[in-house]
């Protein structure tokens, strides 16, 4: 009698942890799921952030200068960035993008003295007017591709 109990109590104690690790599966099947959808929405976000911003390119709506940071970091944010080394597929882009990114933004630029502005605003209209028309090639790329 005290086996049969030791084997009742046994197997429930098993059916309990067997259940128990069931539905911790479950739960993780719904969270990895969950985590999907919103890598996906993410993703989809940025794609859609890239077609508008190459777009605006296009349409001369966007500074050259500020799209090729806005699309350089979308770009880097995707989660094949380094299968597809987008820095090789629109150099100039991401040429721009290096050669202005050490420049101050926002209440960083208002900072600045105006004649250290003026340099660095003659700096970058050289740069963009020496990319723009591989700028814009890309910009359609982009646009195509996302």
């Amino acid at each position: 009698m005290l086996i049969t109990i030791l084997i009742t109590s046994a197997a429930l104690i098993v059916l309990g942890l067997g259940f128990y690790a069931g539905k911790l599966l479950c739960q993780l099947r719904h969270q990895q799921q969950q985590r999907q959808q919103a890598e996906e929405k993410r993703k989809a976000y940025v794609h859609q952030s890239i077609q508008t911003i190459a777009k605006a390119v296009e349409q001369q709506q966007c500074g050259l200068s500020e799209a090729s940071i806005r699309l350089c970091v979308l770009l880097d944010n995707l989660p094949d960035r380094e299968e597809q080394d987008y820095a090789r597929q629109f150099p100039a882009l991401h040429d721009l993008y290096d050669r202005i990114k050490h420049m101050p933004t926002h209440d960083a630029w208002k900072a600045l003295p105006k004649k250290e502005r003026r340099k660095m605003e003659l700096q970058q209209g050289q740069f963009e007017a020496e990319l723009e028309t591989a700028i814009l090639k890309e910009a359609e790329q982009l646009r195509q591709r996302f």
